[in-house]
């Protein structure tokens, strides 16, 4: 992995790292202020329709079609004919977006059933409102995410890191300034403030590198074509997976405080995701996407084989962390104002069976950009299908057959994503040959094990810190989990080099890219 990668991975992962701190903070400021209700069920429920359509327009357009042709043009030294591919691809998003946009806050009250089928009376106009009022926050971040895809390209990832902080920054301020005043109605403007935020500040270095931007519309360009090959598969799969998403909540429509409960334990996992398998994964990309256009297969091998190694090296640890403090944590960062013990353990349980899908949801990011990189699209549209169906069976036989609540829709996603994990690395070996299993398997089987001698480890720590400390001050509360997290890492840290993992050194190559020169 070349030093450049390292250096943009490092830079991903300390942006994403305070975006992620301050998306904590953003989802204490809701629990405190709101506490965990129906009207909070409301409010994380009117993300659903703008996050399909985001995904849906830029995420997916990027990540499977953009960013591989306009890279591939630039690694060929094509930059003007690059640009006027990446023209039309931009101006035609910017037109669907600006029409979904009008669609979606005009048809919101037809749309909302869609997403929480079992809301009714003021809980059901609620969240018409609050869609309303969030569908142009949409608009700006997939401006922004368009920006992001063309400055990725270049190899620019500061602002890429950067938008996310001050989108959070927006929210919390406003959850604290408008919410007592205006309430959730309060918190949707901080969302729109906060994509404002996050598009603006793309803006000057995007401006700098798009001299080659043309106002046109080519679609007979054999680059769009190429584009529209790659993206109608990618459409689909992301279509698929965020109607995945809406059908767990539907069925959480039901449950008081479900999808509450569910969003705030999946902000936890998507901690440790976003930093390090996100930050990885995005560096890593146009990589991997260099060396497939160039023919690199080897490269392009050990390339992917480190970047899974080293995802596992640190996602399995921090999900058996979670694991082992989810009430500790939960308390600490939640457990205030309108939020009570109770929401706690509710809060707590959905980390429970999350955990154990966290290192499987962090190998498939890094594995659909495998498959975008090599410009298989159609792959990770099968294993969406797959998902969909996996997924929905084992939530309702939970939902039906146990007593598992909420936990039972975590726990169907979390065995879900194993098995997508499983088929996405049985299928690259074959369209590889080799992936360079047994050192993954190896890795990921120390990590495992180096895990749960760290997991008993602080299960006893932090239960006997319980008992000295005061559990009612957010002081006692704070250094139970630090000092336990503490241990975690220096246990795990020695673990890992009594096996002499190698991946270790990849981390260590990273701090020091991070690390400002003497």
């Amino acid at each position: 992995m070349g030093r450049g990668v390292v250096k943009s991975a490092g830079l991903m992962m300390t942006g994403i790292f305070i975006s992620r701190v301050l998306g904590f903070i953003r989802e204490r400021a809701v629990a405190q202020v709101f506490g965990r209700t129906a009207e909070t069920d409301a409010f994380f429920a009117a993300f659903a329709i703008p996050d399909l359509m985001y995904y849906i327009l830029v995420g997916g357009a990027l990540s499977a079609a953009f960013i591989p042709v306009f890279t591939g043009y630039l690694a060929r030294g094509q930059e003007e004919e690059g640009w006027r591919v990446a023209s039309t691809f931009i101006n035609i998003t910017v037109l669907l977006l600006f029409l979904c946009t009008g669609l979606g806050i005009i048809f919101a009250p037809s749309l909302a059933p869609l997403v929480a089928y079992q809301f009714s009376g003021d809980q059901l106009s609620l969240l018409i409102r609050l869609m309303r009022i969030m569908f142009p926050a949409v608009f700006f971040t997939a401006l922004a995410g368009l920006a992001m895809g063309v400055l990725n390209s270049y190899q620019y990832f500061f602002t890429t890191a950067l938008g996310p902080i001050i989108y959070n920054t927006a929210i919390i301020l406003s959850a604290y300034l408008l919410g007592p005043r205006l309430g959730l109605t309060g918190m949707a403007l901080g969302v729109v403030l906060g994509a404002v935020g996050n598009f603006l500040v793309q803006l000057p270095p995007f401006t700098e590198r798009a001299g080659g931007y043309v106002p046109t519309i080519d679609i007979n360009h054999e680059g769009i074509r190429h584009m529209g090959g790659l993206m109608l598969p990618a459409l689909l799969g992301l279509s698929i997976a965020q109607i995945n998403l809406i059908i767990g909540q539907n069925l959480a429509s039901g449950l008081d405080g479900g999808i509450t409960a569910l969003r705030l334990a999946n902000r936890l996992i998507q901690f440790p995701l976003g930093v390090f398998a996100m930050g990885i994964s995005t560096a890593l990309f146009p990589e991997l996407t260099r060396l497939a256009a160039r023919d690199e297969v080897q490269e392009f091998k050990q390339s992917f084989s480190l970047g899974l190694r080293v995802v596992f090296l640190i996602t399995i640890p921090a999900g058996m962390g979670l694991l082992a403090l989810r009430v500790p944590i939960v308390r600490l960062l939640f457990e205030s104002g309108q939020f009570t013990s109770r929401d706690t353990q509710a809060t707590a349980t959905a980390l429970f069976f999350y955990s154990f899908g966290l290192f499987s949801q962090s190998g498939i990011q890094l594995l659909t950009k495998t498959f975008y990189s090599i410009r298989d699209t159609r792959t990770p549209v099968k294993i969406g299908l797959l998902n969909i169906v996996v997924n929905t069976l084992l939530s309702i036989f939970f939902l039906r057959k146990t007593s598992l609540g909420h936990g039972g829709l975590a726990l169907a996603f979390s065995l879900t994503s194993l098995v997508n994990l499983m088929v996405f690395l049985h299928l690259l070996r074959r369209r590889l040959g080799t992936i360079d299993g047994r050192r993954i398997a190896a890795a990921a089987l120390k990590s495992i094990f180096a895990s749960i001698v760290m997991g008993l480890a602080v299960v006893m720590l932090a239960g006997r810190l319980e008992g000295m400390l005061n559990m009612a001050h957010f002081t006692g509360r704070l250094l139970q989990v630090g000092l336990s997290i503490l241990a975690g890492v220096l246990i795990y840290a020695a673990m890992v080099f009594l096996l002499r993992m190698e991946e270790v050194g990849y981390i260590i190559r990273l701090l020091k890219e991070r690390l400002p020169a003497r």
